[in-house]
């Protein structure tokens, strides 16, 4: 290959090129009205020729500012992030930014690389929803002090800054007490891990309405699993290893719930008439299963939009309090709670 073709392209190669001055590139480059049409026609098409690449971050560095915002996800593979995340390019676009995504696996050292690669390049803000087992001391280390970041879904202990989360235990009583008025006292909390902190949440209201009925959980009720689809499903045995046996669940998810309906009809039984069971995050699938899901609507899209909307306040009044910010859930009641008959007993139902 030439010297020519290895060499980077640069602005003098497309102002030559195209027979105007370099500043006239430039105008270009930043969507300047000043530039007549026919002659942004013309560098636009030497660009595409030339093959020039736009070094942004040099560009970000010149101008003491960045066009762009970092958006780290813990589960990439969750339906709800991937609504949230594109709420976030939706409203960072609009405001003229440009989103670099980043998923960690849940994985708290993953987190650290990809905050130190995406440092690199210098974003403007930082939106996180953290990796199970974060520490707020070693994101700080990697962001430093000068970046805003938001903090989504999970809080980090010690952390200062701004968060956006869900009324998780609230939520959670709301899908206890629906059960408890369908007929059931027998109901597990299955999924998530009790140290994260929406779990915890969650869990925090189930034991509310449970308590505020007159009823105490058997250990065996709370079952832990990674919140996804598949592990609920290999999980759907530890809900009955022994009796007393829940006759309903609310599930630490929407993903968790739709895998333990796998697991259920696994073991023979049907979703919304032998076993009742709630989700929560209302992503568009729940809708669509068999039965269709009852869950907890947070409109993950919308909070994508609000959480960007808060990062960009943010650049533009970059002092003061750091704002924590709760929203509130809805419960959207489907098949899969059933009636008050899946809390009876087989042999009474089959009498009715």
């Amino acid at each position: 290959m030439s010297d020519s073709r290895r060499r980077r392209v640069t602005l003098n190669d497309i102002a030559e090129a195209a027979r105007v001055s370099r500043a006239t590139v430039s105008l270009v480059l930043r969507d300047s009205p000043l530039v007549h049409a026919d002659t942004r026609a013309r560098v636009e098409t030497h660009m595409r020729k030339l093959g020039y690449v736009y070094n942004r971050a040099a560009a970000n560095l010149r101008r003491q500012t960045s066009s762009s915002v970092a958006l780290v996800i813990n589960d990439l593979s969750n339906p709800f992030f991937a609504e949230f995340a594109a709420g976030v390019d939706e409203a960072l676009a609009a405001a003229g930014y440009v989103t670099l995504l980043g998923g960690t696996g849940e994985s708290a050292s993953r987190q650290q690389a990809v905050l130190g690669s995406l440092m690199e390049h210098q974003p403007a803000a930082i939106i996180l929803s953290p990796a199970e087992g974060s520490d707020a001391s070693r994101i700080a280390h990697a962001v430093g002090a000068h970046t805003p970041l938001l903090v989504f879904n999970r809080e980090l202990e010690g952390a200062g800054w701004d968060f956006l989360g869900l009324d998780n235990r609230r939520g959670a009583r709301l899908a206890t007490e629906h059960l408890l008025k369908q007929g059931h006292r027998r109901i597990a909390f299955f999924g998530g891990h009790a140290d994260s902190s929406s779990c915890r949440e969650r869990r925090l209201g189930y034991g509310d309405a449970l308590a505020a009925a007159g009823v105490t959980p058997e250990p065996q009720w709370l079952v832990e699993c990674a919140p996804t689809r598949l592990e609920a499903a290999a999980q759907t045995g530890a809900l009955f290893v022994r009796d007393p046996v829940p006759t309903a669940a609310v599930c630490y998810n929407d993903a968790v719930a739709l895998g333990l309906m796998l697991g259920l009809a696994r073991r023979g039984r049907r979703p919304g008439h032998d076993f009742a069971l709630t989700g929560f995050d209302d992503i568009p699938e729940s809708a669509m299963s068999v039965p269709p899901l009852t869950t907890l609507a947070a409109d993950p899209r919308a909070r994508g939009r609000q959480a960007a909307a808060l990062v960009l306040a943010r650049l533009k009044h970059a002092p003061g309090a750091h704002k924590r910010t709760i929203v509130p859930v809805q419960l959207v009641v489907r098949e899969s709670s059933g009636g008050a008959d899946t809390a009876a007993p087989p042999s009474a139902r089959k009498r009715r």
